[in-house]
This record gives structure tokens, C-alpha cells and sequence, in this order.
């Protein structure tokens, strides 16, 4: 089946011949069994709530069959998939290699815990190619992690060189894959041994639930990811699941237009003087591009743009002119959004060396000419405050 089908049919309830178009929520913690063999039965798939109930197996159904993978697990937020995904295969004296072009708190959960338990992180150019990334690999690299494209620059990665040099090793291939709402992008497919997505983001798709994702490529690597959530008590309630699972069938219609709108508004934006650079993968000024354009079917709605110098106080009135644009952490919901970064500070592999101000959008589902009036109220309220 085609995603736009699976995103469809994948994770309905099947159990009994009348049933509600799509699994109900189900809150429990105790599960009953009516008799010791069902006890035993029943301990392969649902014996407790904090392990799932049918609304999280469901959900899980619905992912695995998306990213084309194993298994799914579900961990509370995009960042305890992040990390949950590490610990399930370092222990004391191994080597992780990080892009450094990864979501902040997954750099500070490298640099910060897993350094008090003894695990040495190693941070590497995001567009590095294979040769570069297998000089960097040693005895004990247990996890090579990538973000594809990188937060805040959008470095696209070349995962089949990443998998290759990783696995050379015996290490793992970890992708965050957020980005591509595991509807543009698969790397599961690519060679990845773990593609997780902080599910809040499109495949919600309504920001109002925290919710990740863990998707295993085969039995032994699921079956580590597994005992790593349960050891951690970790757990997502009922309902949240039941979110997620109705945001996904909607997936494909969403990213379609956040595409298109983002499209729109690079266009837009390049013909900007006030403009330095547009930091999207689909663009071929993007690092990465043309890995891009063989490893993804699309681009979603989530993009950079590097503004040419600007006092703070010229780019605070940008900010503050914007009527449809929300100010705000996150994005993959049905919002535009747009805030300011600093990808500076979070660089120890390589430097960050534009100098203008740095801007993250997020184009939503407005109308796309309501959008551009709003942009253009912020440059006409910058220009003003440069007076």
C-alpha cells in the first residue's frame, strides 16, 4: 500500500465485526485475566497500563507501518525517544558520535548525563562524509546519531554512508527523523537501525499532546529499545495516543500543504533584500541538497532564513509586527510560527560564521497571501525601527 492508504487503514481496531472507524481510547493500569494460561497469553501483548493498552498498539501499528520498520514504541516526548534511543545501547566506557548540528537537548543530555556515567560523546560536521565518520569511529562507538535535516540549519545527512560506516563497526545508525513526519523520508529503508520522530510535531499535528516515537528495523534491536523504556517507567497516557493516531490520518493532506505553503514563502522570501540566505533542504544553496533529492520524496514545513545584519532592535519590531506568525517553541501543528535562533551557541564540530540574525519558520495552513501580507508587515515595522 502507498502512505497516503496506510496512514489511512494502518492501526484501526479489527477485533470484532462492528467496530468505530478508529481504535477508542482505552485508560486502564490493571489488567484482569480469567484464567492462568490467558495470564500467561496476555503477558506477550497487554498485561499492564504503563506497557500500552489497545490505543497505544494501535498507534504503534499505525507508525511501524508508516516508517516501514519492526516495531514502534512510544516514549512521552520527541526528547525521551532521544534519549531512551542512546541509553538502550551505551553503557559505562562507550563512544557516541553526534551530529552537531542536533536538537539542543539532545546535545546536553551527551554532554551533561551520559558523561557522568562514563560515555564519551564525540560531535561531527553534519554533512561529513563516509571516510570522515569512519575515521571518527572507534572500538567502543556503540550509537552513531543523526538528524536529518540538522535543527536550526538544515544540514541534510547522507544516512546510507552513515549505516555503512556504522555498521562496519557493529554500532548503531539512530535518526531523528522528525522532520519529514516519517512520510517524506525513511530511514529505516536507507539503513537506519532506529528512526524516532518527536511525535508532537506533524504527526499530531495539532499541538496539543506530547508524544514520541521509537521505530526498530528488526526483533534484537526493537527488543533494546523496549527494555530500555520499561527500565526507564516510562510511559504515555491513553489518551495522548488516541491524538496521535488521529492526527496521522491526516498526515499526508497536512504535509502536502505545508510544503506548499513553505514553498511559497521561500520564493517570497528570496526576492527580500533584507534577505543573506534561505536555509531549506530544498533549496540547492542547502547543505545536503543533493542528498535530499535522492533520499526524500518532499519537504515539510519547518525552515530557516539568515537575515542580513540587523540591530536588535530592528528585528524585535520584525517579531513584534507579526499578526499570524506565532512566537513559539515547537511547530508541526496547523500554525505558523517564527522565532529567533542562535545556532552558534549549540556548534562544538563547527562554526556558525553568518552574521546576521538567524530566523526559524514553520508555515502552517493559513491562507498563503494572508501569510505574505503578514511578512511584509514585519519588514515594513523592521525598516521603520531602522530609522
Amino acid at each position: 500500500m502507498k502512505d497516503k492508504t496506510k496512514l489511512t487503514v494502518a492501526g484501526r481496531p479489527h477485533h470484532r465485526p462492528a467496530h468505530p472507524v478508529n481504535t477508542p481510547v482505552e485508560r486502564a493500569s490493571t489488567y484482569l485475566f480469567p484464567t492462568y494460561d490467558d495470564y500467561v497469553e496476555g503477558a506477550k501483548s497487554i498485561t499492564y497500563g504503563r506497557l500500552g493498552t489497545p490505543t497505544h498498539r494501535a498507534f504503534e501499528e499505525a507508525v511501524t507501518a508508516l516508517e516501514g520498520g519492526f516495531e514502534t514504541r512510544l516514549a512521552p516526548s520527541g526528547l525521551a525517544a532521544c534519549t531512551a534511543s542512546l541509553l538502550a545501547f551505551v553503557e559505562a566506557g562507550d563512544h557516541v558520535l553526534m551530529t552537531d548540528a542536533a536538537y539542543d537537548p539532545t546535545r546536553k543530555f551527551c554532554e551533561r548525563f551520559l558523561k557522568r556515567f562514563g560515555v564519551e560523546t564525540t560531535f561531527y560536521d553534519p554533512v561529513a562524509g563516509e571516510a570522515e565518520i569512519a575515521a571518527l569511529m572507534r572500538p567502543n562507538t556503540k550509537v552513531i546519531f543523526a538528524e536529518s535535516p540538522g535543527s536550526l540549519t538544515f544540514e541534510v545527512q547522507d544516512l546510507p554512508a552513515l549505516a555503512r560506516a556504522a555498521h562496519a563497526k557493529g554500532a548503531k545508525l539512530i535518526v531523528d527523523n522528525t522532520w519529514s513526519g516519517g512520510y517524506f523520508c525513511k530511514p529505516i529503508a536507507l539503513g537506519a537501525d532506529v528512526s524516532l520522530q518527536a511525535a508532537t510535531k506533524y504527526l499530531v499535528g495539532h499541538a496539543d499532546c506530547l508524544v514520541g516515537t521509537l521505530t526498530s528495523a528488526d526483533e534484537q534491536t526493537a527488543q533494546k529499545i523496549y527494555y530500555a523504556l520499561l527500565q526507564l517507567g516510562s510511559n504515555v497516557s491513553a489518551d495522548d495516543a488516541y491524538l496521535a493516531l488521529r492526527g496521522m490520518r491526516t498526515l499526508s493532506a497536512r504535509l502536502e500543504r505545508h510544503q506548499e505553503n513553505a514553498g511559497e514563502i521561500v520564493k517570497w522570501l528570496k526576492k527580500r533584500d533584507e534577505v543573506e540566505r534561505i536555509l531549506h533542504p530544498a533549496q540547492r544553496t542547502c547543505p545536503g541538497h543533493n542528498v535530499w533529492k535522492r533520499d526524500f520524496t518532499g519537504a515539510s514545513g519547518l525552515f530557516g532564513v539568515v537575515l542580513k545584519p540587523a540591530p536588535l532592535h530592528a528585528v524585535k519590531a520584525f517579531f513584534n509586527a507579526f499578526k499570524l506568525f506565532g512566537i513559539g517553541f515547537s511547530w508541526g501543528g496547523y500554525e505558523s510560527l517564527a522565532i529567533p535562533v542562535k545556532p552558534e551557541n549549540y556548534r562544538t564540530a563547527t562554526d556558525w560564521k553568518e552574521e546576521g540574525p538567524v530566523l526559524r519558520f514553520h508555515a502552517g495552513l493559513e491562507d498563503i497571501e494572508d501569510l505574505k501580507i503578514d511578512l511584509e508587515r514585519a519588514f515594513i515595522a523592521m525598516a521603520g525601527a531602522r530609522k
